[in-house]
Protein backbone atom coordinates (compact mmCIF):
# COMPACT_ATOMS: atom_id res chain seq x y z
CA UNK A 1 0.00 0.00 0.00
CA UNK A 2 1.37 3.34 -0.87
CA UNK A 3 0.10 6.45 1.30
CA UNK A 4 0.74 9.53 -0.14
CA UNK A 5 1.66 12.69 2.12
CA UNK A 6 1.02 15.98 0.63
CA UNK A 7 2.69 19.00 1.89
CA UNK A 8 -0.08 21.49 -0.15
CA UNK A 9 2.30 24.36 0.68
CA UNK A 10 5.19 23.25 -0.64
CA UNK A 11 3.50 22.03 -3.28
CA UNK A 12 5.05 18.20 -2.55
CA UNK A 13 4.32 14.69 -2.09
CA UNK A 14 6.44 12.18 0.17
CA UNK A 15 5.41 8.58 0.74
CA UNK A 16 4.78 5.72 2.84
CA UNK A 17 4.88 2.11 1.58
CA UNK A 18 3.28 -0.42 3.48
CA UNK A 19 5.80 -3.08 3.46
CA UNK A 20 3.37 -5.57 4.76
CA UNK A 21 5.27 -7.06 7.83
CA UNK A 22 4.84 -3.79 10.05
CA UNK A 23 8.05 -1.87 8.35
CA UNK A 24 7.58 1.01 5.74
CA UNK A 25 9.51 2.68 3.60
CA UNK A 26 10.09 6.76 3.40
CA UNK A 27 10.18 8.43 0.48
CA UNK A 28 11.37 11.63 0.39
CA UNK A 29 10.07 13.31 3.53
CA UNK A 30 10.83 16.83 4.81
CA UNK A 31 11.84 17.54 8.72
CA UNK A 32 8.18 17.91 9.36
CA UNK A 33 7.03 14.36 10.32
CA UNK A 34 4.01 15.09 11.96
CA UNK A 35 1.83 13.91 9.28
CA UNK A 36 4.20 10.85 8.33
CA UNK A 37 4.49 9.66 11.65
CA UNK A 38 0.51 10.20 11.82
CA UNK A 39 -0.05 7.86 9.05
CA UNK A 40 2.32 5.05 10.11
CA UNK A 41 0.95 4.97 13.79
CA UNK A 42 -2.69 4.68 12.24
CA UNK A 43 -1.14 1.24 11.07
CA UNK A 44 1.06 0.06 13.09
CA UNK A 45 4.10 0.62 11.26
CA UNK A 46 7.69 1.51 12.02
CA UNK A 47 9.91 3.24 9.45
CA UNK A 48 12.80 0.85 8.43
CA UNK A 49 13.82 2.57 5.02
CA UNK A 50 14.01 6.22 3.91
CA UNK A 51 14.66 6.92 0.80
CA UNK A 52 15.66 10.19 -1.46
CA UNK A 53 15.41 11.26 -4.72
CA UNK A 54 17.81 14.33 -4.58
CA UNK A 55 19.69 16.88 -2.44
CA UNK A 56 16.39 18.81 -2.00
CA UNK A 57 16.38 22.35 -2.18
CA UNK A 58 12.81 23.29 -0.95
CA UNK A 59 12.87 21.59 2.33
CA UNK A 60 15.25 20.42 4.76
CA UNK A 61 15.20 16.44 4.48
CA UNK A 62 13.93 14.45 7.33
CA UNK A 63 15.65 11.14 6.65
CA UNK A 64 18.46 12.05 9.15
CA UNK A 65 15.71 12.29 11.80
CA UNK A 66 14.31 9.09 10.79
CA UNK A 67 17.37 7.26 11.40
CA UNK A 68 18.13 8.65 14.86
CA UNK A 69 14.40 8.51 16.05
CA UNK A 70 13.13 4.77 13.82
CA UNK A 71 17.13 3.29 13.20
CA UNK A 72 15.69 3.71 9.54
CA UNK A 73 18.14 2.94 6.55
CA UNK A 74 18.80 6.41 4.37
CA UNK A 75 19.28 4.89 0.88
CA UNK A 76 20.45 7.87 -1.15
CA UNK A 77 22.80 8.76 -4.45
CA UNK A 78 26.21 8.06 -3.43
CA UNK A 79 26.68 10.90 -6.25
CA UNK A 80 25.46 13.42 -3.25
CA UNK A 81 28.27 13.11 -0.89
CA UNK A 82 26.01 13.23 2.30
CA UNK A 83 28.20 13.79 5.00
CA UNK A 84 26.02 11.61 7.72
CA UNK A 85 25.71 7.67 7.42
CA UNK A 86 23.61 6.59 4.29
CA UNK A 87 23.93 3.29 1.78
CA UNK A 88 25.37 5.34 -1.12
CA UNK A 89 23.70 4.20 -4.14
CA UNK A 90 24.03 4.20 -8.13
CA UNK A 91 22.70 3.34 -11.24
CA UNK A 92 21.51 -0.17 -10.82
CA UNK A 93 21.59 -0.69 -7.32
CA UNK A 94 19.21 -2.92 -5.93
CA UNK A 95 17.83 -2.90 -2.23
CA UNK A 96 15.41 -5.83 -0.81
CA UNK A 97 12.57 -4.44 1.21
CA UNK A 98 11.50 -8.11 1.92
CA UNK A 99 8.97 -9.60 -0.52
CA UNK A 100 9.44 -6.10 -2.84
CA UNK A 101 12.85 -4.84 -4.18
CA UNK A 102 13.54 -1.08 -4.91
CA UNK A 103 16.04 -0.17 -7.56
CA UNK A 104 17.95 3.22 -8.33
CA UNK A 105 17.94 4.76 -11.57
CA UNK A 106 19.88 7.29 -12.65
CA UNK A 107 17.94 10.52 -13.67
CA UNK A 108 19.92 13.36 -13.54
CA UNK A 109 18.57 16.68 -14.30
CA UNK A 110 16.35 18.39 -11.97
CA UNK A 111 20.30 17.41 -9.91
CA UNK A 112 22.92 16.36 -11.01
CA UNK A 113 23.11 13.21 -8.44
CA UNK A 114 19.39 12.60 -9.42
CA UNK A 115 17.91 8.68 -8.94
CA UNK A 116 14.25 7.53 -9.35
CA UNK A 117 13.33 4.55 -7.26
CA UNK A 118 11.65 1.86 -8.94
CA UNK A 119 9.02 -0.35 -6.83
CA UNK A 120 9.22 -4.08 -7.96
CA UNK A 121 7.61 -7.15 -7.53
CA UNK A 122 10.27 -9.78 -8.23
CA UNK A 123 10.57 -8.29 -11.97
CA UNK A 124 7.57 -6.39 -12.46
CA UNK A 125 7.76 -3.01 -12.10
CA UNK A 126 4.76 -1.57 -9.93
CA UNK A 127 5.45 2.07 -10.01
CA UNK A 128 8.43 4.53 -9.71
CA UNK A 129 9.50 7.29 -7.45
CA UNK A 130 10.21 10.16 -10.23
CA UNK A 131 10.90 12.93 -7.50
CA UNK A 132 12.12 16.17 -9.54
CA UNK A 133 12.39 14.03 -12.97
CA UNK A 134 9.08 13.34 -14.84
CA UNK A 135 6.02 14.67 -12.82
CA UNK A 136 2.54 14.70 -13.89
CA UNK A 137 2.33 17.09 -16.91
CA UNK A 138 5.66 17.88 -17.21
CA UNK A 139 9.32 17.74 -15.63
CA UNK A 140 11.07 19.41 -12.98
CA UNK A 141 13.18 22.65 -13.25
CA UNK A 142 16.61 22.23 -14.07
CA UNK A 143 18.36 25.95 -12.99
CA UNK A 144 18.76 25.35 -9.43
CA UNK A 145 22.01 24.64 -9.67
CA UNK A 146 23.71 27.48 -11.19
CA UNK A 147 23.61 29.29 -14.40
CA UNK A 148 26.47 27.37 -15.58
CA UNK A 149 24.61 23.50 -15.14
CA UNK A 150 21.56 24.61 -16.62
CA UNK A 151 22.41 23.75 -20.05
CA UNK A 152 23.77 20.45 -19.30
CA UNK A 153 21.19 19.06 -16.56
CA UNK A 154 18.45 20.31 -19.15
CA UNK A 155 19.62 18.01 -21.33
CA UNK A 156 20.47 15.31 -18.54
CA UNK A 157 16.82 15.86 -17.89
CA UNK A 158 15.46 15.21 -21.77
CA UNK A 159 17.39 11.70 -21.35
CA UNK A 160 16.35 11.19 -18.08
CA UNK A 161 12.33 11.57 -18.70
CA UNK A 162 12.78 9.59 -22.02
CA UNK A 163 14.36 6.48 -19.76
CA UNK A 164 11.60 6.39 -17.30
CA UNK A 165 9.14 6.00 -20.83
CA UNK A 166 10.51 3.31 -21.69
CA UNK A 167 9.22 1.54 -18.56
CA UNK A 168 5.70 -0.55 -18.79
CA UNK A 169 2.56 2.15 -19.26
CA UNK A 170 1.13 0.62 -16.72
CA UNK A 171 3.49 1.24 -13.79
CA UNK A 172 2.64 3.86 -11.66
CA UNK A 173 4.47 7.33 -11.41
CA UNK A 174 4.71 8.83 -7.76
CA UNK A 175 6.45 12.28 -8.25
CA UNK A 176 8.18 14.27 -5.25
CA UNK A 177 6.79 17.69 -6.75
CA UNK A 178 3.13 18.25 -7.72
CA UNK A 179 0.78 21.65 -8.32
CA UNK A 180 1.74 24.41 -6.33
CA UNK A 181 5.89 23.78 -6.27
CA UNK A 182 8.30 26.17 -6.94
CA UNK A 183 10.17 23.41 -9.28
CA UNK A 184 8.34 23.26 -11.82
CA UNK A 185 4.92 21.71 -11.32
CA UNK A 186 2.15 23.35 -13.63
CA UNK A 187 -1.17 23.82 -12.14
CA UNK A 188 -3.47 20.27 -11.34
CA UNK A 189 -5.37 18.44 -9.02
CA UNK A 190 -3.87 15.38 -10.20
CA UNK A 191 -0.90 14.42 -8.07
CA UNK A 192 0.50 10.73 -9.49
CA UNK A 193 0.33 9.27 -12.82
CA UNK A 194 1.42 6.34 -14.93
CA UNK A 195 3.78 6.26 -17.47
CA UNK A 196 1.58 5.52 -19.89
CA UNK A 197 -0.74 8.60 -19.19
CA UNK A 198 2.33 10.61 -19.19
CA UNK A 199 3.19 9.70 -22.45
CA UNK A 200 -0.06 9.91 -24.06
CA UNK A 201 -0.47 14.05 -22.13
CA UNK A 202 3.00 15.15 -20.86
CA UNK A 203 4.13 17.85 -23.88
CA UNK A 204 7.61 17.67 -22.55
CA UNK A 205 7.71 13.85 -22.72
CA UNK A 206 6.31 14.22 -26.44
CA UNK A 207 8.81 16.66 -27.49
CA UNK A 208 9.67 15.25 -30.80
CA UNK A 209 13.69 16.17 -30.28
CA UNK A 210 15.91 17.54 -27.97
CA UNK A 211 15.69 21.34 -28.96
CA UNK A 212 12.27 21.29 -28.66
CA UNK A 213 12.19 19.92 -25.05
CA UNK A 214 15.40 22.25 -24.06
CA UNK A 215 13.55 25.33 -24.99
CA UNK A 216 9.98 24.20 -23.65
CA UNK A 217 11.21 23.49 -20.51
CA UNK A 218 13.54 26.54 -19.94
CA UNK A 219 11.06 28.73 -21.24
CA UNK A 220 8.55 27.52 -18.76
CA UNK A 221 10.87 28.40 -15.72
CA UNK A 222 9.56 30.84 -13.15
CA UNK A 223 11.10 32.58 -10.21
CA UNK A 224 11.95 30.70 -7.00
CA UNK A 225 12.85 31.72 -3.06
CA UNK A 226 16.77 32.33 -2.76
CA UNK A 227 16.74 29.46 0.05
CA UNK A 228 16.35 27.09 -2.91
CA UNK A 229 20.23 27.59 -3.68
CA UNK A 230 21.60 27.35 -0.30
CA UNK A 231 19.09 24.02 1.35
CA UNK A 232 20.89 21.25 -1.01
CA UNK A 233 24.42 21.99 0.59
CA UNK A 234 22.14 21.90 4.09
CA UNK A 235 20.36 18.81 3.31
CA UNK A 236 24.02 17.18 1.97
CA UNK A 237 25.25 17.76 5.18
CA UNK A 238 22.25 16.95 7.06
CA UNK A 239 19.62 18.70 9.12
CA UNK A 240 20.33 18.84 12.37
CA UNK A 241 18.26 15.99 14.59
CA UNK A 242 15.42 17.77 16.88
CA UNK A 243 15.35 16.59 20.13
CA UNK A 244 11.43 17.14 20.83
CA UNK A 245 9.42 19.53 18.96
CA UNK A 246 10.28 22.82 17.84
CA UNK A 247 9.49 25.73 20.34
CA UNK A 248 9.25 29.57 20.66
CA UNK A 249 9.98 31.72 23.11
CA UNK A 250 7.44 34.32 24.72
CA UNK A 251 8.57 38.02 25.11
CA UNK A 252 6.96 41.23 26.74
CA UNK A 253 6.86 44.33 25.01
CA UNK A 254 9.63 45.90 25.75
CA UNK A 255 11.75 43.28 24.41
CA UNK A 256 10.16 42.49 21.23
CA UNK A 257 10.84 47.43 21.09
CA UNK A 258 14.71 46.05 22.00
CA UNK A 259 15.06 43.39 19.72
CA UNK A 260 13.59 45.63 16.65
CA UNK A 261 15.83 48.33 17.62
CA UNK A 262 18.98 45.47 17.36
CA UNK A 263 17.73 44.41 13.56
CA UNK A 264 15.03 41.99 14.10
CA UNK A 265 12.12 41.79 11.76
CA UNK A 266 8.39 41.59 12.93
CA UNK A 267 6.97 38.84 11.02
CA UNK A 268 2.99 39.42 12.11
CA UNK A 269 0.91 36.01 10.75
CA UNK A 270 -2.32 37.32 12.15
CA UNK A 271 -5.05 37.33 8.84
CA UNK A 272 -5.33 40.21 6.53
CA UNK A 273 -7.93 42.12 7.91
CA UNK A 274 -5.93 42.04 11.42
CA UNK A 275 -2.82 43.35 9.96
CA UNK A 276 -5.06 45.78 7.83
CA UNK A 277 -6.55 47.13 11.24
CA UNK A 278 -3.27 47.47 13.26
CA UNK A 279 0.11 46.55 13.58
CA UNK A 280 3.19 46.81 14.63
CA UNK A 281 5.51 49.87 13.14
CA UNK A 282 7.75 48.11 10.58
CA UNK A 283 6.13 44.58 10.68
CA UNK A 284 5.81 42.18 7.79
CA UNK A 285 2.48 40.62 7.23
CA UNK A 286 3.09 36.93 6.24
CA UNK A 287 -0.31 35.25 7.08
CA UNK A 288 -0.25 31.90 8.38
CA UNK A 289 -1.66 29.75 5.68
CA UNK A 290 -0.51 26.64 3.61
CA UNK A 291 2.71 28.56 2.16
CA UNK A 292 4.14 30.33 5.06
CA UNK A 293 7.30 28.79 5.15
CA UNK A 294 8.24 29.43 1.40
CA UNK A 295 6.77 33.38 1.65
CA UNK A 296 9.17 33.30 5.48
CA UNK A 297 11.93 32.03 3.42
CA UNK A 298 11.56 33.98 0.43
CA UNK A 299 11.35 37.48 2.35
CA UNK A 300 13.81 37.03 5.42
CA UNK A 301 17.39 35.98 5.35
CA UNK A 302 17.76 32.68 7.55
CA UNK A 303 19.91 34.57 9.95
CA UNK A 304 17.82 37.04 10.35
CA UNK A 305 16.38 37.22 13.68
CA UNK A 306 12.66 37.52 13.39
CA UNK A 307 9.24 37.55 16.27
CA UNK A 308 6.26 36.34 15.91
CA UNK A 309 3.07 38.05 16.57
CA UNK A 310 -0.08 36.11 15.82
CA UNK A 311 -3.87 36.27 17.44
CA UNK A 312 -4.37 33.53 20.24
CA UNK A 313 -6.52 31.31 18.00
CA UNK A 314 -3.56 30.57 15.69
CA UNK A 315 -1.19 27.84 16.10
CA UNK A 316 2.14 28.35 17.64
CA UNK A 317 3.15 24.75 16.84
CA UNK A 318 2.30 24.90 12.95
CA UNK A 319 4.29 28.12 12.66
CA UNK A 320 7.38 26.49 14.83
CA UNK A 321 7.12 23.24 12.01
CA UNK A 322 6.74 25.19 9.04
CA UNK A 323 9.94 27.52 9.95
CA UNK A 324 12.21 24.46 10.86
CA UNK A 325 11.24 22.74 7.88
CA UNK A 326 13.79 25.28 5.73
CA UNK A 327 16.23 25.51 8.54
CA UNK A 328 14.48 29.60 9.56
CA UNK A 329 15.59 28.90 13.26
CA UNK A 330 16.80 32.40 13.69
CA UNK A 331 13.37 33.13 15.44
CA UNK A 332 13.85 35.00 18.99
CA UNK A 333 10.06 34.46 19.79
CA UNK A 334 6.62 35.55 19.85
CA UNK A 335 4.75 38.74 21.26
CA UNK A 336 3.15 36.92 24.33
CA UNK A 337 -0.43 38.28 24.63
CA UNK A 338 0.09 39.41 20.66
CA UNK A 339 -1.39 42.68 19.70
CA UNK A 340 -3.25 42.78 22.97
CA UNK A 341 0.10 43.11 24.78
CA UNK A 342 1.65 45.97 22.60
CA UNK A 343 1.29 49.50 24.19
CA UNK A 344 3.47 50.95 21.97
CA UNK A 345 2.71 53.33 18.40
CA UNK A 346 0.82 50.74 15.79
CA UNK A 347 -0.23 51.57 11.88
CA UNK A 348 -2.94 50.29 9.32
CA UNK A 349 -3.35 49.99 5.80
CA UNK A 350 -6.37 50.64 4.05
CA UNK A 351 -8.28 47.77 2.28
CA UNK A 352 -10.12 48.59 -0.90
CA UNK A 353 -13.02 46.67 -2.41
CA UNK A 354 -12.52 45.80 -6.50
CA UNK A 355 -15.32 48.49 -7.44
CA UNK A 356 -13.65 51.17 -5.53
CA UNK A 357 -10.69 51.08 -7.78
CA UNK A 358 -11.12 54.18 -10.14
CA UNK A 359 -8.05 55.79 -11.64
CA UNK A 360 -5.75 54.87 -9.05
CA UNK A 361 -2.27 53.49 -9.79
CA UNK A 362 -2.36 49.20 -9.73
CA UNK A 363 0.52 47.21 -8.85
CA UNK A 364 0.05 43.63 -9.08
CA UNK A 365 2.25 41.32 -7.18
CA UNK A 366 1.71 37.85 -8.78
CA UNK A 367 4.36 35.73 -10.63
CA UNK A 368 4.53 36.68 -14.12
CA UNK A 369 2.20 33.57 -15.64
CA UNK A 370 -0.26 34.34 -13.05
CA UNK A 371 0.26 38.29 -14.63
CA UNK A 372 0.16 37.66 -17.79
CA UNK A 373 -3.02 35.21 -17.88
CA UNK A 374 -4.97 38.48 -17.54
CA UNK A 375 -4.28 42.16 -15.45
CA UNK A 376 -5.92 45.23 -14.65
CA UNK A 377 -5.50 47.30 -17.68
CA UNK A 378 -1.99 49.70 -17.36
CA UNK A 379 -1.47 47.78 -13.81
CA UNK A 380 2.40 47.99 -13.21
CA UNK A 381 4.21 44.20 -12.23
CA UNK A 382 6.81 43.12 -9.95
CA UNK A 383 6.71 39.93 -8.48
CA UNK A 384 6.50 39.99 -4.75
CA UNK A 385 9.62 37.73 -4.55
CA UNK A 386 11.55 40.71 -6.31
CA UNK A 387 9.75 43.20 -4.45
CA UNK A 388 12.50 44.25 -1.74
CA UNK A 389 15.27 44.65 -4.04
CA UNK A 390 12.97 46.78 -6.59
CA UNK A 391 11.02 48.85 -4.01
CA UNK A 392 12.36 51.99 -6.07
CA UNK A 393 11.03 50.35 -8.80
CA UNK A 394 7.11 50.28 -7.38
CA UNK A 395 4.77 52.95 -8.63
CA UNK A 396 5.23 56.71 -6.59
CA UNK A 397 2.81 58.26 -4.64
CA UNK A 398 -0.24 56.17 -3.34
CA UNK A 399 -0.93 53.07 -5.01
CA UNK A 400 -3.42 50.11 -4.77
CA UNK A 401 -1.51 46.69 -4.07
CA UNK A 402 -3.08 43.55 -5.79
CA UNK A 403 -2.38 40.00 -6.15
CA UNK A 404 -5.09 36.80 -6.27
CA UNK A 405 -6.32 36.74 -3.04
CA UNK A 406 -4.95 39.61 -0.56
CA UNK A 407 -2.60 37.65 1.33
CA UNK A 408 0.87 38.37 -1.15
CA UNK A 409 -0.67 41.81 -1.43
CA UNK A 410 -0.82 42.99 2.10
CA UNK A 411 3.00 41.42 2.20
CA UNK A 412 3.59 43.58 0.02
CA UNK A 413 1.83 46.51 1.20
CA UNK A 414 4.30 45.95 4.31
CA UNK A 415 7.28 45.82 2.96
CA UNK A 416 6.51 48.97 1.00
CA UNK A 417 5.19 50.64 4.29
CA UNK A 418 8.64 49.63 6.14
CA UNK A 419 10.83 52.12 3.58
CA UNK A 420 8.06 55.20 4.64
CA UNK A 421 5.70 54.93 1.77
CA UNK A 422 2.24 56.11 2.78
CA UNK A 423 -0.44 56.20 1.24
CA UNK A 424 -0.54 52.18 0.23
CA UNK A 425 -3.91 50.11 0.04
CA UNK A 426 -5.00 46.42 -0.65
CA UNK A 427 -6.78 45.26 -3.28
CA UNK A 428 -9.56 42.70 -1.17
CA UNK A 429 -9.58 39.93 -3.89
CA UNK A 430 -7.77 39.63 -7.19
CA UNK A 431 -8.44 40.72 -10.86
CA UNK A 432 -11.68 38.16 -11.72
CA UNK A 433 -13.27 40.12 -8.68
CA UNK A 434 -12.57 43.88 -10.25
CA UNK A 435 -13.70 42.21 -13.83
CA UNK A 436 -16.86 41.37 -11.98
CA UNK A 437 -17.40 44.12 -10.10
CA UNK A 438 -16.90 46.52 -12.74
CA UNK A 439 -17.80 45.31 -16.16
CA UNK A 440 -14.35 45.87 -17.57
CA UNK A 441 -11.99 43.21 -19.52
CA UNK A 442 -8.82 42.10 -17.62
CA UNK A 443 -5.52 42.39 -20.43
CA UNK A 444 -3.61 39.68 -21.15
CA UNK A 445 0.33 39.43 -21.66
CA UNK A 446 3.45 40.39 -19.83
CA UNK A 447 4.25 43.32 -18.57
Amino acid sequence: MIIPIVDEGLGNSSYLVDLGDGRALAVDVSRDLRALRAAAAGRGLKVAFAAETHLHADFLSGARQLAADDRARVLASAAGGRAFDHTGLVDGDEIDLGGLTLQALATPGHTGEHLAFILRDGATPLGVFSGGSLIVGSAARTDLCGPERTGALTRAQYRSLRRLAELPDETRLWPTHGAGSFCSAPPGTERTSTIGAEKAANALLRAPDEETFVAALLGSLSSFPPYFLTLPEANRRGAPVLIGEPGIALLDAETVHSLQAEGAVVVDVRPVRNFAAAHIPGAISIPLREQFASWLGWLLDPGTPYVIVRDPGQDLAEIAWQAAKIGYEACAGELAGGMGAWHGPTQSIALIRAGRIDGERVLDVRQEVEYASGHLPGAAHIELGALPARIGDAPDGPVVVMCGHGERAMTAASLLARTGRRGVRVLEGGPDDWAKHTGRTLQDGPA
